[in-house]
């Protein structure tokens, strides 16, 4: 049973020599976010998962405040290690919670620094206060969600205005996912040199299961090539300009299929009408949201990733297909464009032509896929694991530590 606002933690015992040297001063850390449920919160809430576990492997200590929002006993058992204190959500579509301002206090003043997640959530702007009362340094990493876009932008606009533009500026440092984040902190009236840069990560171990039978009978995939996107089927996506880019060239394709696996946040009916009408419904299908499991075994089974995103800070799945080694056809709005450098896929305009025309040149050559795909599993490995990223926040907390 999920206990509400009560510890989980479980102490580590042991350290490597290499954790013992990392964490030079003790310190104890807040992690702020409204959900680690990678359903209902994207990229932004399985950061957060990840960073909790990776900075408590490294020895600190690491408080983490969240709403109940898609929280599982499975899913809470994985934060082993982690104290979690959660929050009763009473309106889901504005985050707000049933708040002890107490209890947040109390989380607050015992705490060394805290790490505010997201941008637009309504928990923040109620513990931004307190964070100031108790005069306690904070980093707040956005995680892409800067830009005034999709809905209720009205409400955002005055969100800024009232607090949002207070938090990015009075930030002890800013975190950003992607380079593309700089000229968004620019646009809060953000110091440029306030700025660092801590990309998501992956845990390459969570990536070998491969079951490439057993994936495809359970969606009746048949043998053909597959190509696969992973994600929220919502415009800012793209799955839209994916489909449309595969419909024109099915034909010289004949026999791939199109894997949309992610839950539906809007557009399911528009892609299956989409591909009704071009006569390709039998090659395209919908699995919903996937597993740890399942998520390797499609990534494992796949030809090709595709992510068609409109925008993006940085996709983390673009780092699950390298541990993969599987090759990436992303848009220039992905935040990982560097990946056509280091041979690991291309880098497509966000249109449907574009797409379609980088399609064509990468599945006519099977064995460069092959390689793309190797290179790309070198290029994450030798960057973005959580190891790698828990290692640059500390050292930035410590540097925040030591000057306050």
């Amino acid at each position: 049973m999920i206990q509400h606002d009560q510890s989980t933690r479980k102490h580590c015992k042991h350290k490597t020599d290499k954790q013992a040297e990392l964490v030079l001063i003790a310190m104890r850390v807040l992690n702020i976010d409204v959900t680690v449920d990678p359903i209902t919160g994207g990229g932004c809430a399985e950061r957060t998962f990840q960073m909790s576990r990776a900075l408590v492997r490294n020895g600190v200590e690491c408080d983490l405040l969240i709403l109940d929002i898609g929280l599982t006993p499975e899913r809470l058992k994985l934060l082993e290690g982690v104290d979690v204190h959660i929050q009763t959500c009473l309106i889901e579509r504005f985050y707000v919670p049933r708040f002890s301002i107490r209890r947040v206090k109390e989380l607050v003043a015992k705490s060394d620094i805290v790490h505010l997640m997201g941008h637009w959530e309504f928990p923040d702007a109620l513990i931004y206060p307190i964070i100031r009362r108790c005069a306690k340094p904070y980093v707040n990493c956005p995680a892409g969600s800067l830009k005034v876009q999709g809905r209720s932008r009205f409400i955002k606009s005055w969100y800024n205005r009232i607090i949002g533009n207070r938090i990015v500026r009075n930030a002890s440092r800013l975190i950003a996912i992607s380079p593309n984040e700089y000229s968004q902190f620019a646009q809060y009236g953000a110091n440029q040199d306030n700025i660092a840069l801590v990309p998501n990560g992956i845990n390459p171990e969570e990536y070998v299961l491969a079951d490439d039978a057993l994936f495809r009978n359970r969606y009746a995939l048949g043998e053909g090539p597959f190509l696969l996107f992973i994600g929220r089927l919502n415009p800012i996506k793209g799955p839209d300009l994916l489909l449309k880019a595969f419909i024109k060239i099915a034909d010289n394709f004949s026999d791939h299929q199109l894997i949309f696996a992610g839950p539906d946040d809007g557009v399911r009916s528009e892609l299956q009408d989409l591909a009704l009408e071009a006569g390709i419904q039998g090659r395209v299908h919908f699995t919903g949201f996937l597993d740890q499991p399942e998520k390797s075994m499609a990534l494992n089974a796949a030809d090709l990733l595709v992510i068609p995103s409109r925008s993006e800070a940085m996709s983390i799945v673009v780092l699950e297909a390298g541990a993969a080694s599987t090759p990436v056809l992303a848009t220039d709005q992905c935040g990982l464009n560097e990946i056509e450098a280091a041979g690991g896929g291309m880098i497509s305009p966000v249109s449907v032509d574009g797409l379609a025309q980088s399609l064509r040149e990468m599945l006519a050559d099977g064995a460069k896929l092959q390689t793309m795909g190797r290179s790309l599993h070198k290029f994450v490995l030798a960057d973005f694991t959580w190891q790698a990223m828990a290692e640059r926040l500390i050292a930035i907390y410590q540097e925040i530590l030591d000057h306050s």
